[in-house]
């Protein structure tokens, strides 16, 4: 896994939206984390996955911009967008194992059309009754 350089994040203060009085409209605890993907510490693979992400938080000069504003403490939401930064690229370094197409072993292919034969013979025998 890769590990975030708090350094290469640029963080700013803005207001908060939503409920919360007087308050919301005086101090500017909400927190816009800026992290530029292409000039990171992050290995190259990790770069080229995040950038591949179809996500809208990422611009199309491959800044990651998040807002985190979900406490009234600016420490705890920078906090807050750190671990959500961190968390997005730990889901990008993760390489899925590529999937090898396998064929049905021949016994599997018996037992489907024996199975098939059997429920087609009770389905038959569900019929009218002629003499």
């Amino acid at each position: 896994m890769a590990a975030i350089n708090p350094a290469e994040v640029e963080f700013s203060a803005i207001r908060a939206q939503g409920p919360g009085g007087q308050n919301v409209n005086k101090v500017s605890c909400a927190v816009h984390a800026r992290f530029d993907i292409a000039a990171s510490s992050l290995p190259a693979h990790v770069k080229e996955r995040l950038l591949a992400l179809r996500d809208a938080r990422i611009t199309q000069e491959g800044v990651l911009v998040l807002k985190a504003q979900q406490s009234r403490s600016l420490e705890q939401n920078k906090e807050d967008a750190l671990r959500r930064l961190q968390a997005l690229v730990d889901q990008a370094s993760v390489v899925q194992v590529v999937r090898r197409a396998t064929r049905p072993t021949r016994g599997s292919q018996v037992r489907r059309l024996d199975a098939k034969s059997r429920s087609g013979q009770i389905k038959a025998l569900r019929g009218k009754v002629t003499d």
